[in-house]
């Protein structure tokens, strides 16, 4: 009997660390999602699509912008704490004050999608370099804040003289699915930016973003050149590595994935259509070989394939991981040699 209550105390004491060792986290994560969220209610990324807006833009055009309001980084709290001191810039951003941000609704489909500008303060006709974010699942105020943290990372662009457009991607996320045409949709938007040159537009993506880059160089011949970082091109390999992808991404985002996993993996995976890319562009691929969530293999895989069909590209890697620590200079002087060249 003994023995059994020493057994049963000990499984007791097994199941309450593992609770607390898995519960912890998780109730971690929800709060500081709960803050996230929090910080920013009262800005300009909570407001709601107003219902009206729906019924005047049924008669717009894709790409047709409904409302754009400019905003200070000032007012979205848990950016501005990661880019300010005592109320100030921090140097290496110091040159976020040329810049102009702006939240825009644009019609996409029969949808009405937010995106997001950061522009030159000074008057001209500028290139545009439309950024896909990576991530997904992202709703309402988080997506848009989580879209400009991300665009923060390329906003360097605008200081070489570059329009940037990024898309928040509709609500309901298909991951490669029908919400690549908020980014195709975002190329007709150009031409009702009095700053952005339609003429002259290029395309960056950051994993996920990646994986949009491709498909919309796919779909699109108004691209003239593209970078892609640590993007996915072989989904099937992807989900094999990281299985929660499958079960947690994958299966909930993509319509039809249960029936056509194969059929739909790759759609969005580019090494198997990589002679549909548009061959007036080109493409640097930038990988991180110690990047952990995207394989390096992933752009190694790409490259080998684009170099049989001779298409132009150039593939640079960096000791780094998928969020490039401690390379971001590196890789934004080598986004904006890119552009500068080839734009």
């Amino acid at each position: 009997m003994k023995v059994i209550k020493v057994i049963a105390v000990f499984i007791g004491i097994i199941l309450i660390v593992a609770i607390i060792k898995i519960g912890v986290p998780i109730g971690e994560k929800l709060y500081n999602k709960y803050q996230f969220e929090n910080s920013l209610s009262n800005t300009v990324f909570d407001k709601e699509i107003e219902p009206g807006a729906y019924l005047n833009a049924k008669s717009l055009k894709d790409g047709e912008i409904i409302s754009k309001e400019l905003f200070q980084l000032s007012e979205i709290p848990p950016i501005w704490d990661k880019i300010s001191l005592n109320d100030s810039l921090l140097e290496q951003y110091q040159y976020l004050d040329k810049v102009n941000f702006s939240l825009i609704v644009y019609k996409s489909d029969s949808l009405l999608v937010s995106g997001l500008i950061a522009e030159p303060k000074q008057n001209g006709k500028f290139p545009v370099v439309i950024f896909n974010r990576g991530g997904n699942k992202q709703t309402g105020k988080s997506a848009k804040a989580k879209t400009l943290f991300s665009l923060l990372q390329v906003t360097n662009l605008v200081e070489e003289g570059y329009v940037i457009l990024a898309p928040c991607y509709r609500e309901n996320d298909e991951f490669g699915g029908s919400d690549i045409n908020d980014v195709l949709n975002l190329i007709k938007t150009t031409r009702y930016l009095q700053k952005a040159d339609p003429e002259r537009i290029g395309m960056a993506g950051w994993s996920r973003g990646g994986m949009m880059t491709y498909l919309a160089l796919k779909k699109s011949e108004e691209i003239r050149t593209a970078v892609v970082i640590n993007g996915p091109t072989e989904l099937s390999e992807l989900i094999e590595e990281r299985p929660e992808m499958d079960t947690r991404v994958c299966a909930e985002l993509i319509p039809n994935y249960k029936d056509n996993k194969k059929e739909e993996l790759e759609k969005r995976s580019v090494l198997y259509w990589a002679e549909e890319l548009d061959k007036n562009a080109n493409l640097l691929i930038v990988c991180g070989t110690e990047d952990e969530q995207v394989n390096p293999r992933q752009a190694h895989l790409i490259a080998e394939r684009l170099a049989e069909i001779n298409y132009d590209f150039t593939l640079k890697e960096f000791e780094t991981d998928h969020k490039f620590s401690g390379k971001n200079k590196e890789l934004n002087i080598l986004i904006a040699n890119w552009f500068n060249k080839n734009l």
